[in-house]
């Protein structure tokens, strides 16, 4: 039974920045209060299988908006879940809420843009569930059928037709038939990921989308989606100089399901060029079933982590969720790019592992099993070597490395937590160890 939510962001990749093999996107309503628990749900360990519960770990509940949402509507013991409770101990953290933490600060600045410049006119939000359909995340921006995107390597299922949001696109049309023609969504996403510096499974976007009428274009000179288009640039070349002052600019064509004409910008900062944002014209379906038949919008996403890392020198993308004093101190509402002073001189401790592969084998499958053992303690999940035998059996060896923010870690702590690893490799993606 899917999850019962009256309404539920694709643009924005947050670590585009930094070069991956994997898909690209942008993300774009559901206050946490209107949550419906009416429906029962289940939940699995991050790969298909049995979840091990760690209650004593875990909160089993979560207040939201005055709404409790219990574990087990979300983590389940179900073949179409793989909602791990390290996941769902994120839920409700909103870090893109906080005015002194560098989401925050970065969010409001980018609406203290829009608001200098177009007064009134965006409606803001940044308290919609993150639980959405499946028709939300993926129908309704136009992701096809057989986008990877959709599997269960690459999003959380709570069941076949619910997820958690990967991108703040999923509160788009329902924004739109809701009947809002100029708004700003900005929410945390949830991706299954790879463990590297720049990659976490939880991150946060900000979406925006206008929409214009007839009587905006007939007069300019040019059709609708020009008109459209030159807008959209004019209006995020002078954000990205608000973010990041006189900087030399560049666009780029590209391809999103969900607009035509599709684009980034580009930014030349610290000697290299950096990609901003994702954005394009609104494809016409979108608005047609909307009920916009007459219109065409723009819209844009950008991943607030990527942007953050940046503007604040942050290295690592696991100290946006740190509560330690000597990150958070450093950090005050309004000042946006204070420059961040390393405080963690820890050194890594690297374990690796071997291990023959089965067809099924994914790494995204690897590093939730690594992620639910080791937390925010797995630093980075590498591949260093492969080989297939001659009989056809693929070997591959992957390094983890292990290192707190906050302490030094015992050689008694990383032997127990690479025993686990290898023990949970091992049972739950069937592989054979070397």
């Amino acid at each position: 039974m899917a999850l019962s939510l009256a309404k539920s962001t694709l643009f924005s990749n947050p670590t585009s920045y930094f070069p991956k093999n994997g898909i690209r996107s942008f993300g774009f309503l559901v206050p946490f209060s209107s949550f419906s628990t009416s429906s029962p749900f289940l939940a699995v360990d991050g790969v298909h299988g049995h979840k091990k519960r760690q209650s004593s770990v875990v909160a089993s509940a979560l207040d939201l908006g005055g709404v409790k949402i219990s574990k087990d509507e979300i983590v389940r013991d179900d073949p179409t879940n793989n909602i791990p409770d390290t996941i769902f101990a994120k839920l409700g953290m909103q870090l893109h809420r906080r005015n002194q933490h560098p989401l925050g600060i970065l969010k409001n600045a980018i609406y203290d843009y829009f608001d200098t410049n177009y007064p009134d006119k965006f409606d803001k939000f940044d308290d919609l569930c993150p639980i959405v359909s499946v028709r939300q995340n993926f129908d309704e921006v136009l992701v096809p059928a057989d986008h990877v995107s959709r599997s269960y390597n690459d999003t959380y299922y709570v069941d076949s037709q619910t997820v958690l949001r990967c991108h703040t696109s999923a509160h788009q049309a329902e924004l739109l038939r809701n009947g809002h023609t100029h708004f700003l969504v900005t929410g945390d996403v949830y991706r299954r990921d790879s463990i590297d510096s720049t990659h976490y499974p939880v991150f946060h976007q900000m979406e925006g989308v206008r929409v214009f009428a007839p009587n905006d274009w007939e007069g300019s000179g040019t059709d609708a989606t020009s008109h459209a288009a030159e807008d959209l640039k004019k209006c995020l070349e002078g954000l990205a100089r608000h973010l990041f002052g006189g900087v030399e600019m560049r666009w780029v064509d590209t391809y999103f399901p969900f607009t035509n004409p599709s684009f980034e910008l580009e930014i030349y900062f610290q000697d290299q060029w950096m990609e901003v944002l994702g954005c394009g014209v609104t494809e016409q379906e979108i608005l047609k079933r909307s009920g916009k038949t007459d219109n065409v919008a723009w819209a844009f996403g950008l991943g607030l982590e990527r942007l953050a890392m940046v503007l604040f020198d942050i290295p690592d993308i696991r100290l946006f969720w740190s509560t330690d004093e000597r990150f958070t101190s450093q950090f005050s509402s309004g000042r946006l790019g204070l420059k961040f002073k390393t405080f963690s001189k820890y050194p890594p401790c690297y374990k690796d592992m071997s291990f023959w592969i089965s067809d099924s084998f994914t790494e995204n499958n690897l590093c939730e099993v690594v992620r639910g053992i080791a937390g925010d303690l797995a630093e980075e999940v590498k591949l260093i070597d492969n080989f297939t035998n001659k009989k056809g059996m693929t070997s591959h060896c992957y390094r983890i490395a292990y290192r707190s923010m906050e302490r030094s870690l015992t050689d008694e702590e990383i032997n127990d937590l690479q025993w686990k690893v290898r023990e949970q490799v091992e049972n739950k993606l069937k592989v054979v160890l070397r």
